[in-house]
Order: structure tokens, then sequence, then C-alpha cells
């Protein structure tokens, strides 16, 4: 896929992104129909759509192949939280913020983001490809992410492994294994309600930019550096072992749209939750997604 492909289907949920601004900017979207299409997208939405791209990859994956991703996925994240542990002094020495910086390193928006930008690149039917990406990402987040922040592992964080993303996920694999016949209607419900993902979720990092300081977001030098170690370097470094594992050209591509995409939403929340000043994290948030409508056909292209 050539790389000027990629950047403007990347172009076009910088579109998404653009539309949400000037909503919130004209009093369309406030912080309340944000928290609430929020929920929405989490609850409902990104769950309707891992549904439907499983029942439309019936056949088309094998056990296997989602056995490889997910051990790809694994490897990913102990990859990050060793250059996690590597870089963080560079960046900060604050002990919260260090923490923070940490988590922005292993922590990347592979469900909000990730969902929109694998549907659009690649299409709808690879979005099951990352179920073993967000199985992985509960995991971490729930052990190593809970850790960092506390100081100590704790069993009761490991409640909050059950939640929508990852019940959809079972779903999605129970869906693939099994090949239940589902009828048309529902499938087709399903798949509406999945297409929403995409501009809906693209509109409210829209709104989450017109609520920041653009100032802070795109006049730290910092941010800039780690954005690119996050964005390009760490991924690009991952790419020759990925070709050692797999040569399949679809999920080279997921794989590395995976590994490149911006940072989640997590380590803002578990900070704020702790005290932690979240304005570094939220202008890299910002930041790197805005960065990556410009990394990712780079990244893809490496691939194939």
């Amino acid at each position: 896929m050539a790389v000027f492909t990629v950047f403007f289907q990347m172009l076009a949920l910088l579109i998404m992104i653009a539309a949400g601004y000037v909503m919130a900017k004209k009093g369309m979207l406030d912080e309340h129909t944000n928290g609430k299409l929020s929920k929405m997208i989490v609850n409902v939405f990104n769950p309707m759509l891992f549904l439907s791209s499983a029942l439309d990859s019936v056949g088309q994956i094998s056990a296997g192949l989602m056995l490889q991703i997910g051990l790809i996925a694994a490897g990913m994240f102990v990859f990050f939280i060793a250059a996690g542990m590597a870089l963080t002094p560079f960046f900060d020495r604050d002990p919260g913020q260090r923490k923070i910086f940490q988590l922005m390193f292993v922590f990347s928006n592979l469900g909000f983001i990730g969902i929109p930008v694998i549907s659009s690149v690649l299409g709808p039917d690879y979005v099951v490809y990352i179920t073993g990406f967000l199985v992985m990402y509960n995991i971490i987040f729930y052990t190593y992410g809970i850790a960092v922040m506390d100081g100590k592992f704790s069993l009761d964080s490991l409640k909050g492994m059950v939640n929508p993303g990852t019940a959809s996920c079972a779903a999605a694999v129970a869906v693939l294994v099994l090949e239940p016949e589902v009828p048309e209607f529902i499938e087709t419900a399903v798949t509406y309600l999945g297409n929403a993902t995409s501009p809906l979720a693209l509109v409210l990092v829209g709104y989450a930019l017109a609520c920041s300081d653009l100032r802070k977001v795109f006049g730290a030098t910092r941010l800039y550096l780690f954005s690119a170690v996050k964005l390009l370097v760490l991924p690009l470094l991952m790419l020759p072992v990925l070709r050692m594992v797999t040569e399949d050209a679809a999920v080279l591509s997921v794989c590395m749209i995976m590994f490149g995409m911006p940072i989640g939403n997590m380590p803002l929340m578990l900070g704020n939750e702790r005290g932690i000043d979240g304005t570094t994290c939220s202008a890299a948030i910002i930041l790197t997604t805005v960065l990556c409508v410009f990394t990712v056909p780079l990244l893809v292209t490496a691939a194939v």
C-alpha cells in the first residue's frame, strides 16, 4: 500500500477530528455530551464493531493466527515496558511524572483510536486481528500499570479486567471458534452499531483538542521528542523481529499500526486518581493522536 494512500486515509480521520473541534467551539459538544458519548463508544459501539468484524471473518482467520498475534502483542508490551524503564529518566525528574511517562510508553490507545484506524486504513474485517492486543492490554494494565502507580501489586485491581472490552473480545473469539449461525437482521444491526465507532471516537478527540491549551500541546519540545520515540523509533525497532515471526502482510500492517498508536487515557486517569498533575500527560495524548496521522502511513509502508 503506497504511503500516500494510507496518508489520505489518515487525513480523512484528521478531518473528523477537525469536525469535532469545530462542533465543540460552536457549542454543539460539551463536557456532559462528551462523557455520555465516551461511555457509549466504550460500552456499546466498540464491542459491536468487534463482533461485526468477527462475524465477517468467520472461516478466514485461524485460531493459530489469533494465538500468534496474541504472542506478538505480549512481546510488544514487554518491549515497551523495558523501553519505558530505560528512557523515562530522560524526560522528567519528578517522581510522579516519571510514573506517568513510564505508563505513557506502555499504554497506547489501542481501542478508542486503534479500532477506527485499523477499520479505515485496512478495512473493518481486520479489526478482529487486534483482539489479542486488547486482551494483553487489560492484563498488563491491571497488573503492571497499577503496580507502577501504587508501588505494589494488589489482587483487587484484577477485578477491573471484567469489562465490556474483554467481554467483546471473548465473544469475538467464541464466534470465530464456534462459527454460529447468526440471523442476518442481527448481523446487520451489529454492523450498523459498530460503524458508529470511528466517526464518534474521532469527533471526541476533536472535542478534547478544543478544550486543551494548544500552546501547551504544541509548544513543548520534549513532547515532540517523546512522540518521535513512541510513534516511530520504537515501532521501527520492533519491525525486524516482527518480520522473523511472520511474513503475512496483513498481520505485519495490523501489528505496526498497533505498535504506533498514540497514548491512551488510562495513564492520565490513574494519575488523576492519585493526585498527580496531568497537564503534561493530557498534552502528550493530544499531540501523539494528531501526529499519528502522519506516522502511521510511514509504519504501514515500512511493514509492506
